[in-house]
C-alpha cells in the first residue's frame, strides 16, 4: 500500500488503523471509569498530571461522598482535599471542583454544558476536559489535545503546531466530526502503550509502516 503522501491522507490511514488495534465507541476507549456527564468532568479535572489508574482509585470515594453538583457545592474543601489528595494538586483540584459543582448550579441548572462557549464558565475546565466530556459523555463532536496527542500528531508529520488549541484545528478537518473523540483516544492509548515518549516501539507498532520518525526517534 502507497505511503500517504499529505497530513490529511496520514491522519485517514492513522484513523483506520488505530481503529483496528482499539476497537470501541469513545465511551469504551475512555480509560477514566464514570457513570455521569458530571462524574466524568470530575473524573478529567482530577487526572491533570495524574494517571487515569490513580483517578480511578479516588473518584469512588468521592461519588459516593458528593454523588452530585449540588453535593459538591457545599462540599468542606478539606474534606475534599482529604479524598483526592493522592491525585496530586490536591488543595487547588478540591478548589477547581467545588468551584466547577457552583457554576453548574448557577449557570446551567446542574447539567453539564453542552456548548463549547459556556465551558469557560466552569472552573478547572479548559478546552481539553470539555472535549473529553463532549466526545465521550455527551456524543458530540470533540478532539482533546494532551501530550499523547500533541507528540503523535509531530512524529506522524500530521501538524506542526505545538499550542494544543491550535493542533486541534489543524486535526479536526481531517477526522469526520462524528469520530474525532475516538480519534483522539486511540492516539492517547497508543501513546501509553506503544509510541512511548522517550523511546517508541516502532518495531511492533502498526504505523511504522508510514510513520516519518519510525525508526528516527
Amino acid at each position: 500500500m502507497a505511503r500517504p503522501r499529505t497530513p490529511a491522507g496520514r491522519a485517514r490511514r492513522v484513523h483506520e488503523r488505530l481503529a483496528l488495534e482499539y476497537p470501541g465507541s469513545a465511551v469504551e476507549l475512555c480509560e477514566l471509569d464514570h457513570r455521569t456527564p458530571f462524574e466524568l468532568l470530575a473524573a478529567t479535572i482530577l487526572s491533570a498530571q495524574c494517571t487515569d489508574a490513580r483517578v480511578n482509585l479516588v473518584t469512588p470515594h468521592l461519588f459516593v461522598r458528593f454523588p452530585s453538583p449540588v453535593d459538591l457545592a457545599d462540599a468542606d474543601p478539606l474534606e475534599v482535599e482529604e479524598i483526592i489528595r493522592s491525585t496530586g494538586f490536591y488543595k487547588n483540584k478540591a478548589k477547581s471542583l467545588i468551584g466547577m459543582a457552583n457554576a453548574l448550579l448557577d449557570r446551567f441548572d446542574g447539567a453539564v454544558p453542552e456548548a463549547m462557549a459556556d465551558w469557560v464558565a466552569v472552573p478547572g475546565a479548559g478546552r481539553k476536559t470539555a472535549n473529553v466530556v463532549r466526545s465521550v459523555a455527551l456524543g458530540l463532536p470533540g478532539l482533546p489535545v494532551d501530550t499523547h496527542v500533541l507528540r503523535l500528531s509531530h512524529r506522524l508529520g500530521l501538524t506542526a503546531e505545538t499550542d494544543p488549541v491550535k493542533v486541534e484545528r489543524a486535526l479536526n478537518p481531517m477526522i469526520p466530526a462524528a469520530e474525532r473523540g475516538q480519534f483522539s483516544l486511540r492516539m492517547i492509548l497508543h501513546g501509553r502503550r506503544v509510541c512511548f515518549a522517550r523511546k517508541p516501539s516502532c518495531a511492533t507498532c502498526v504505523l511504522a509502516d508510514f510513520c516519518p520518525s519510525a525508526g528516527a526517534v
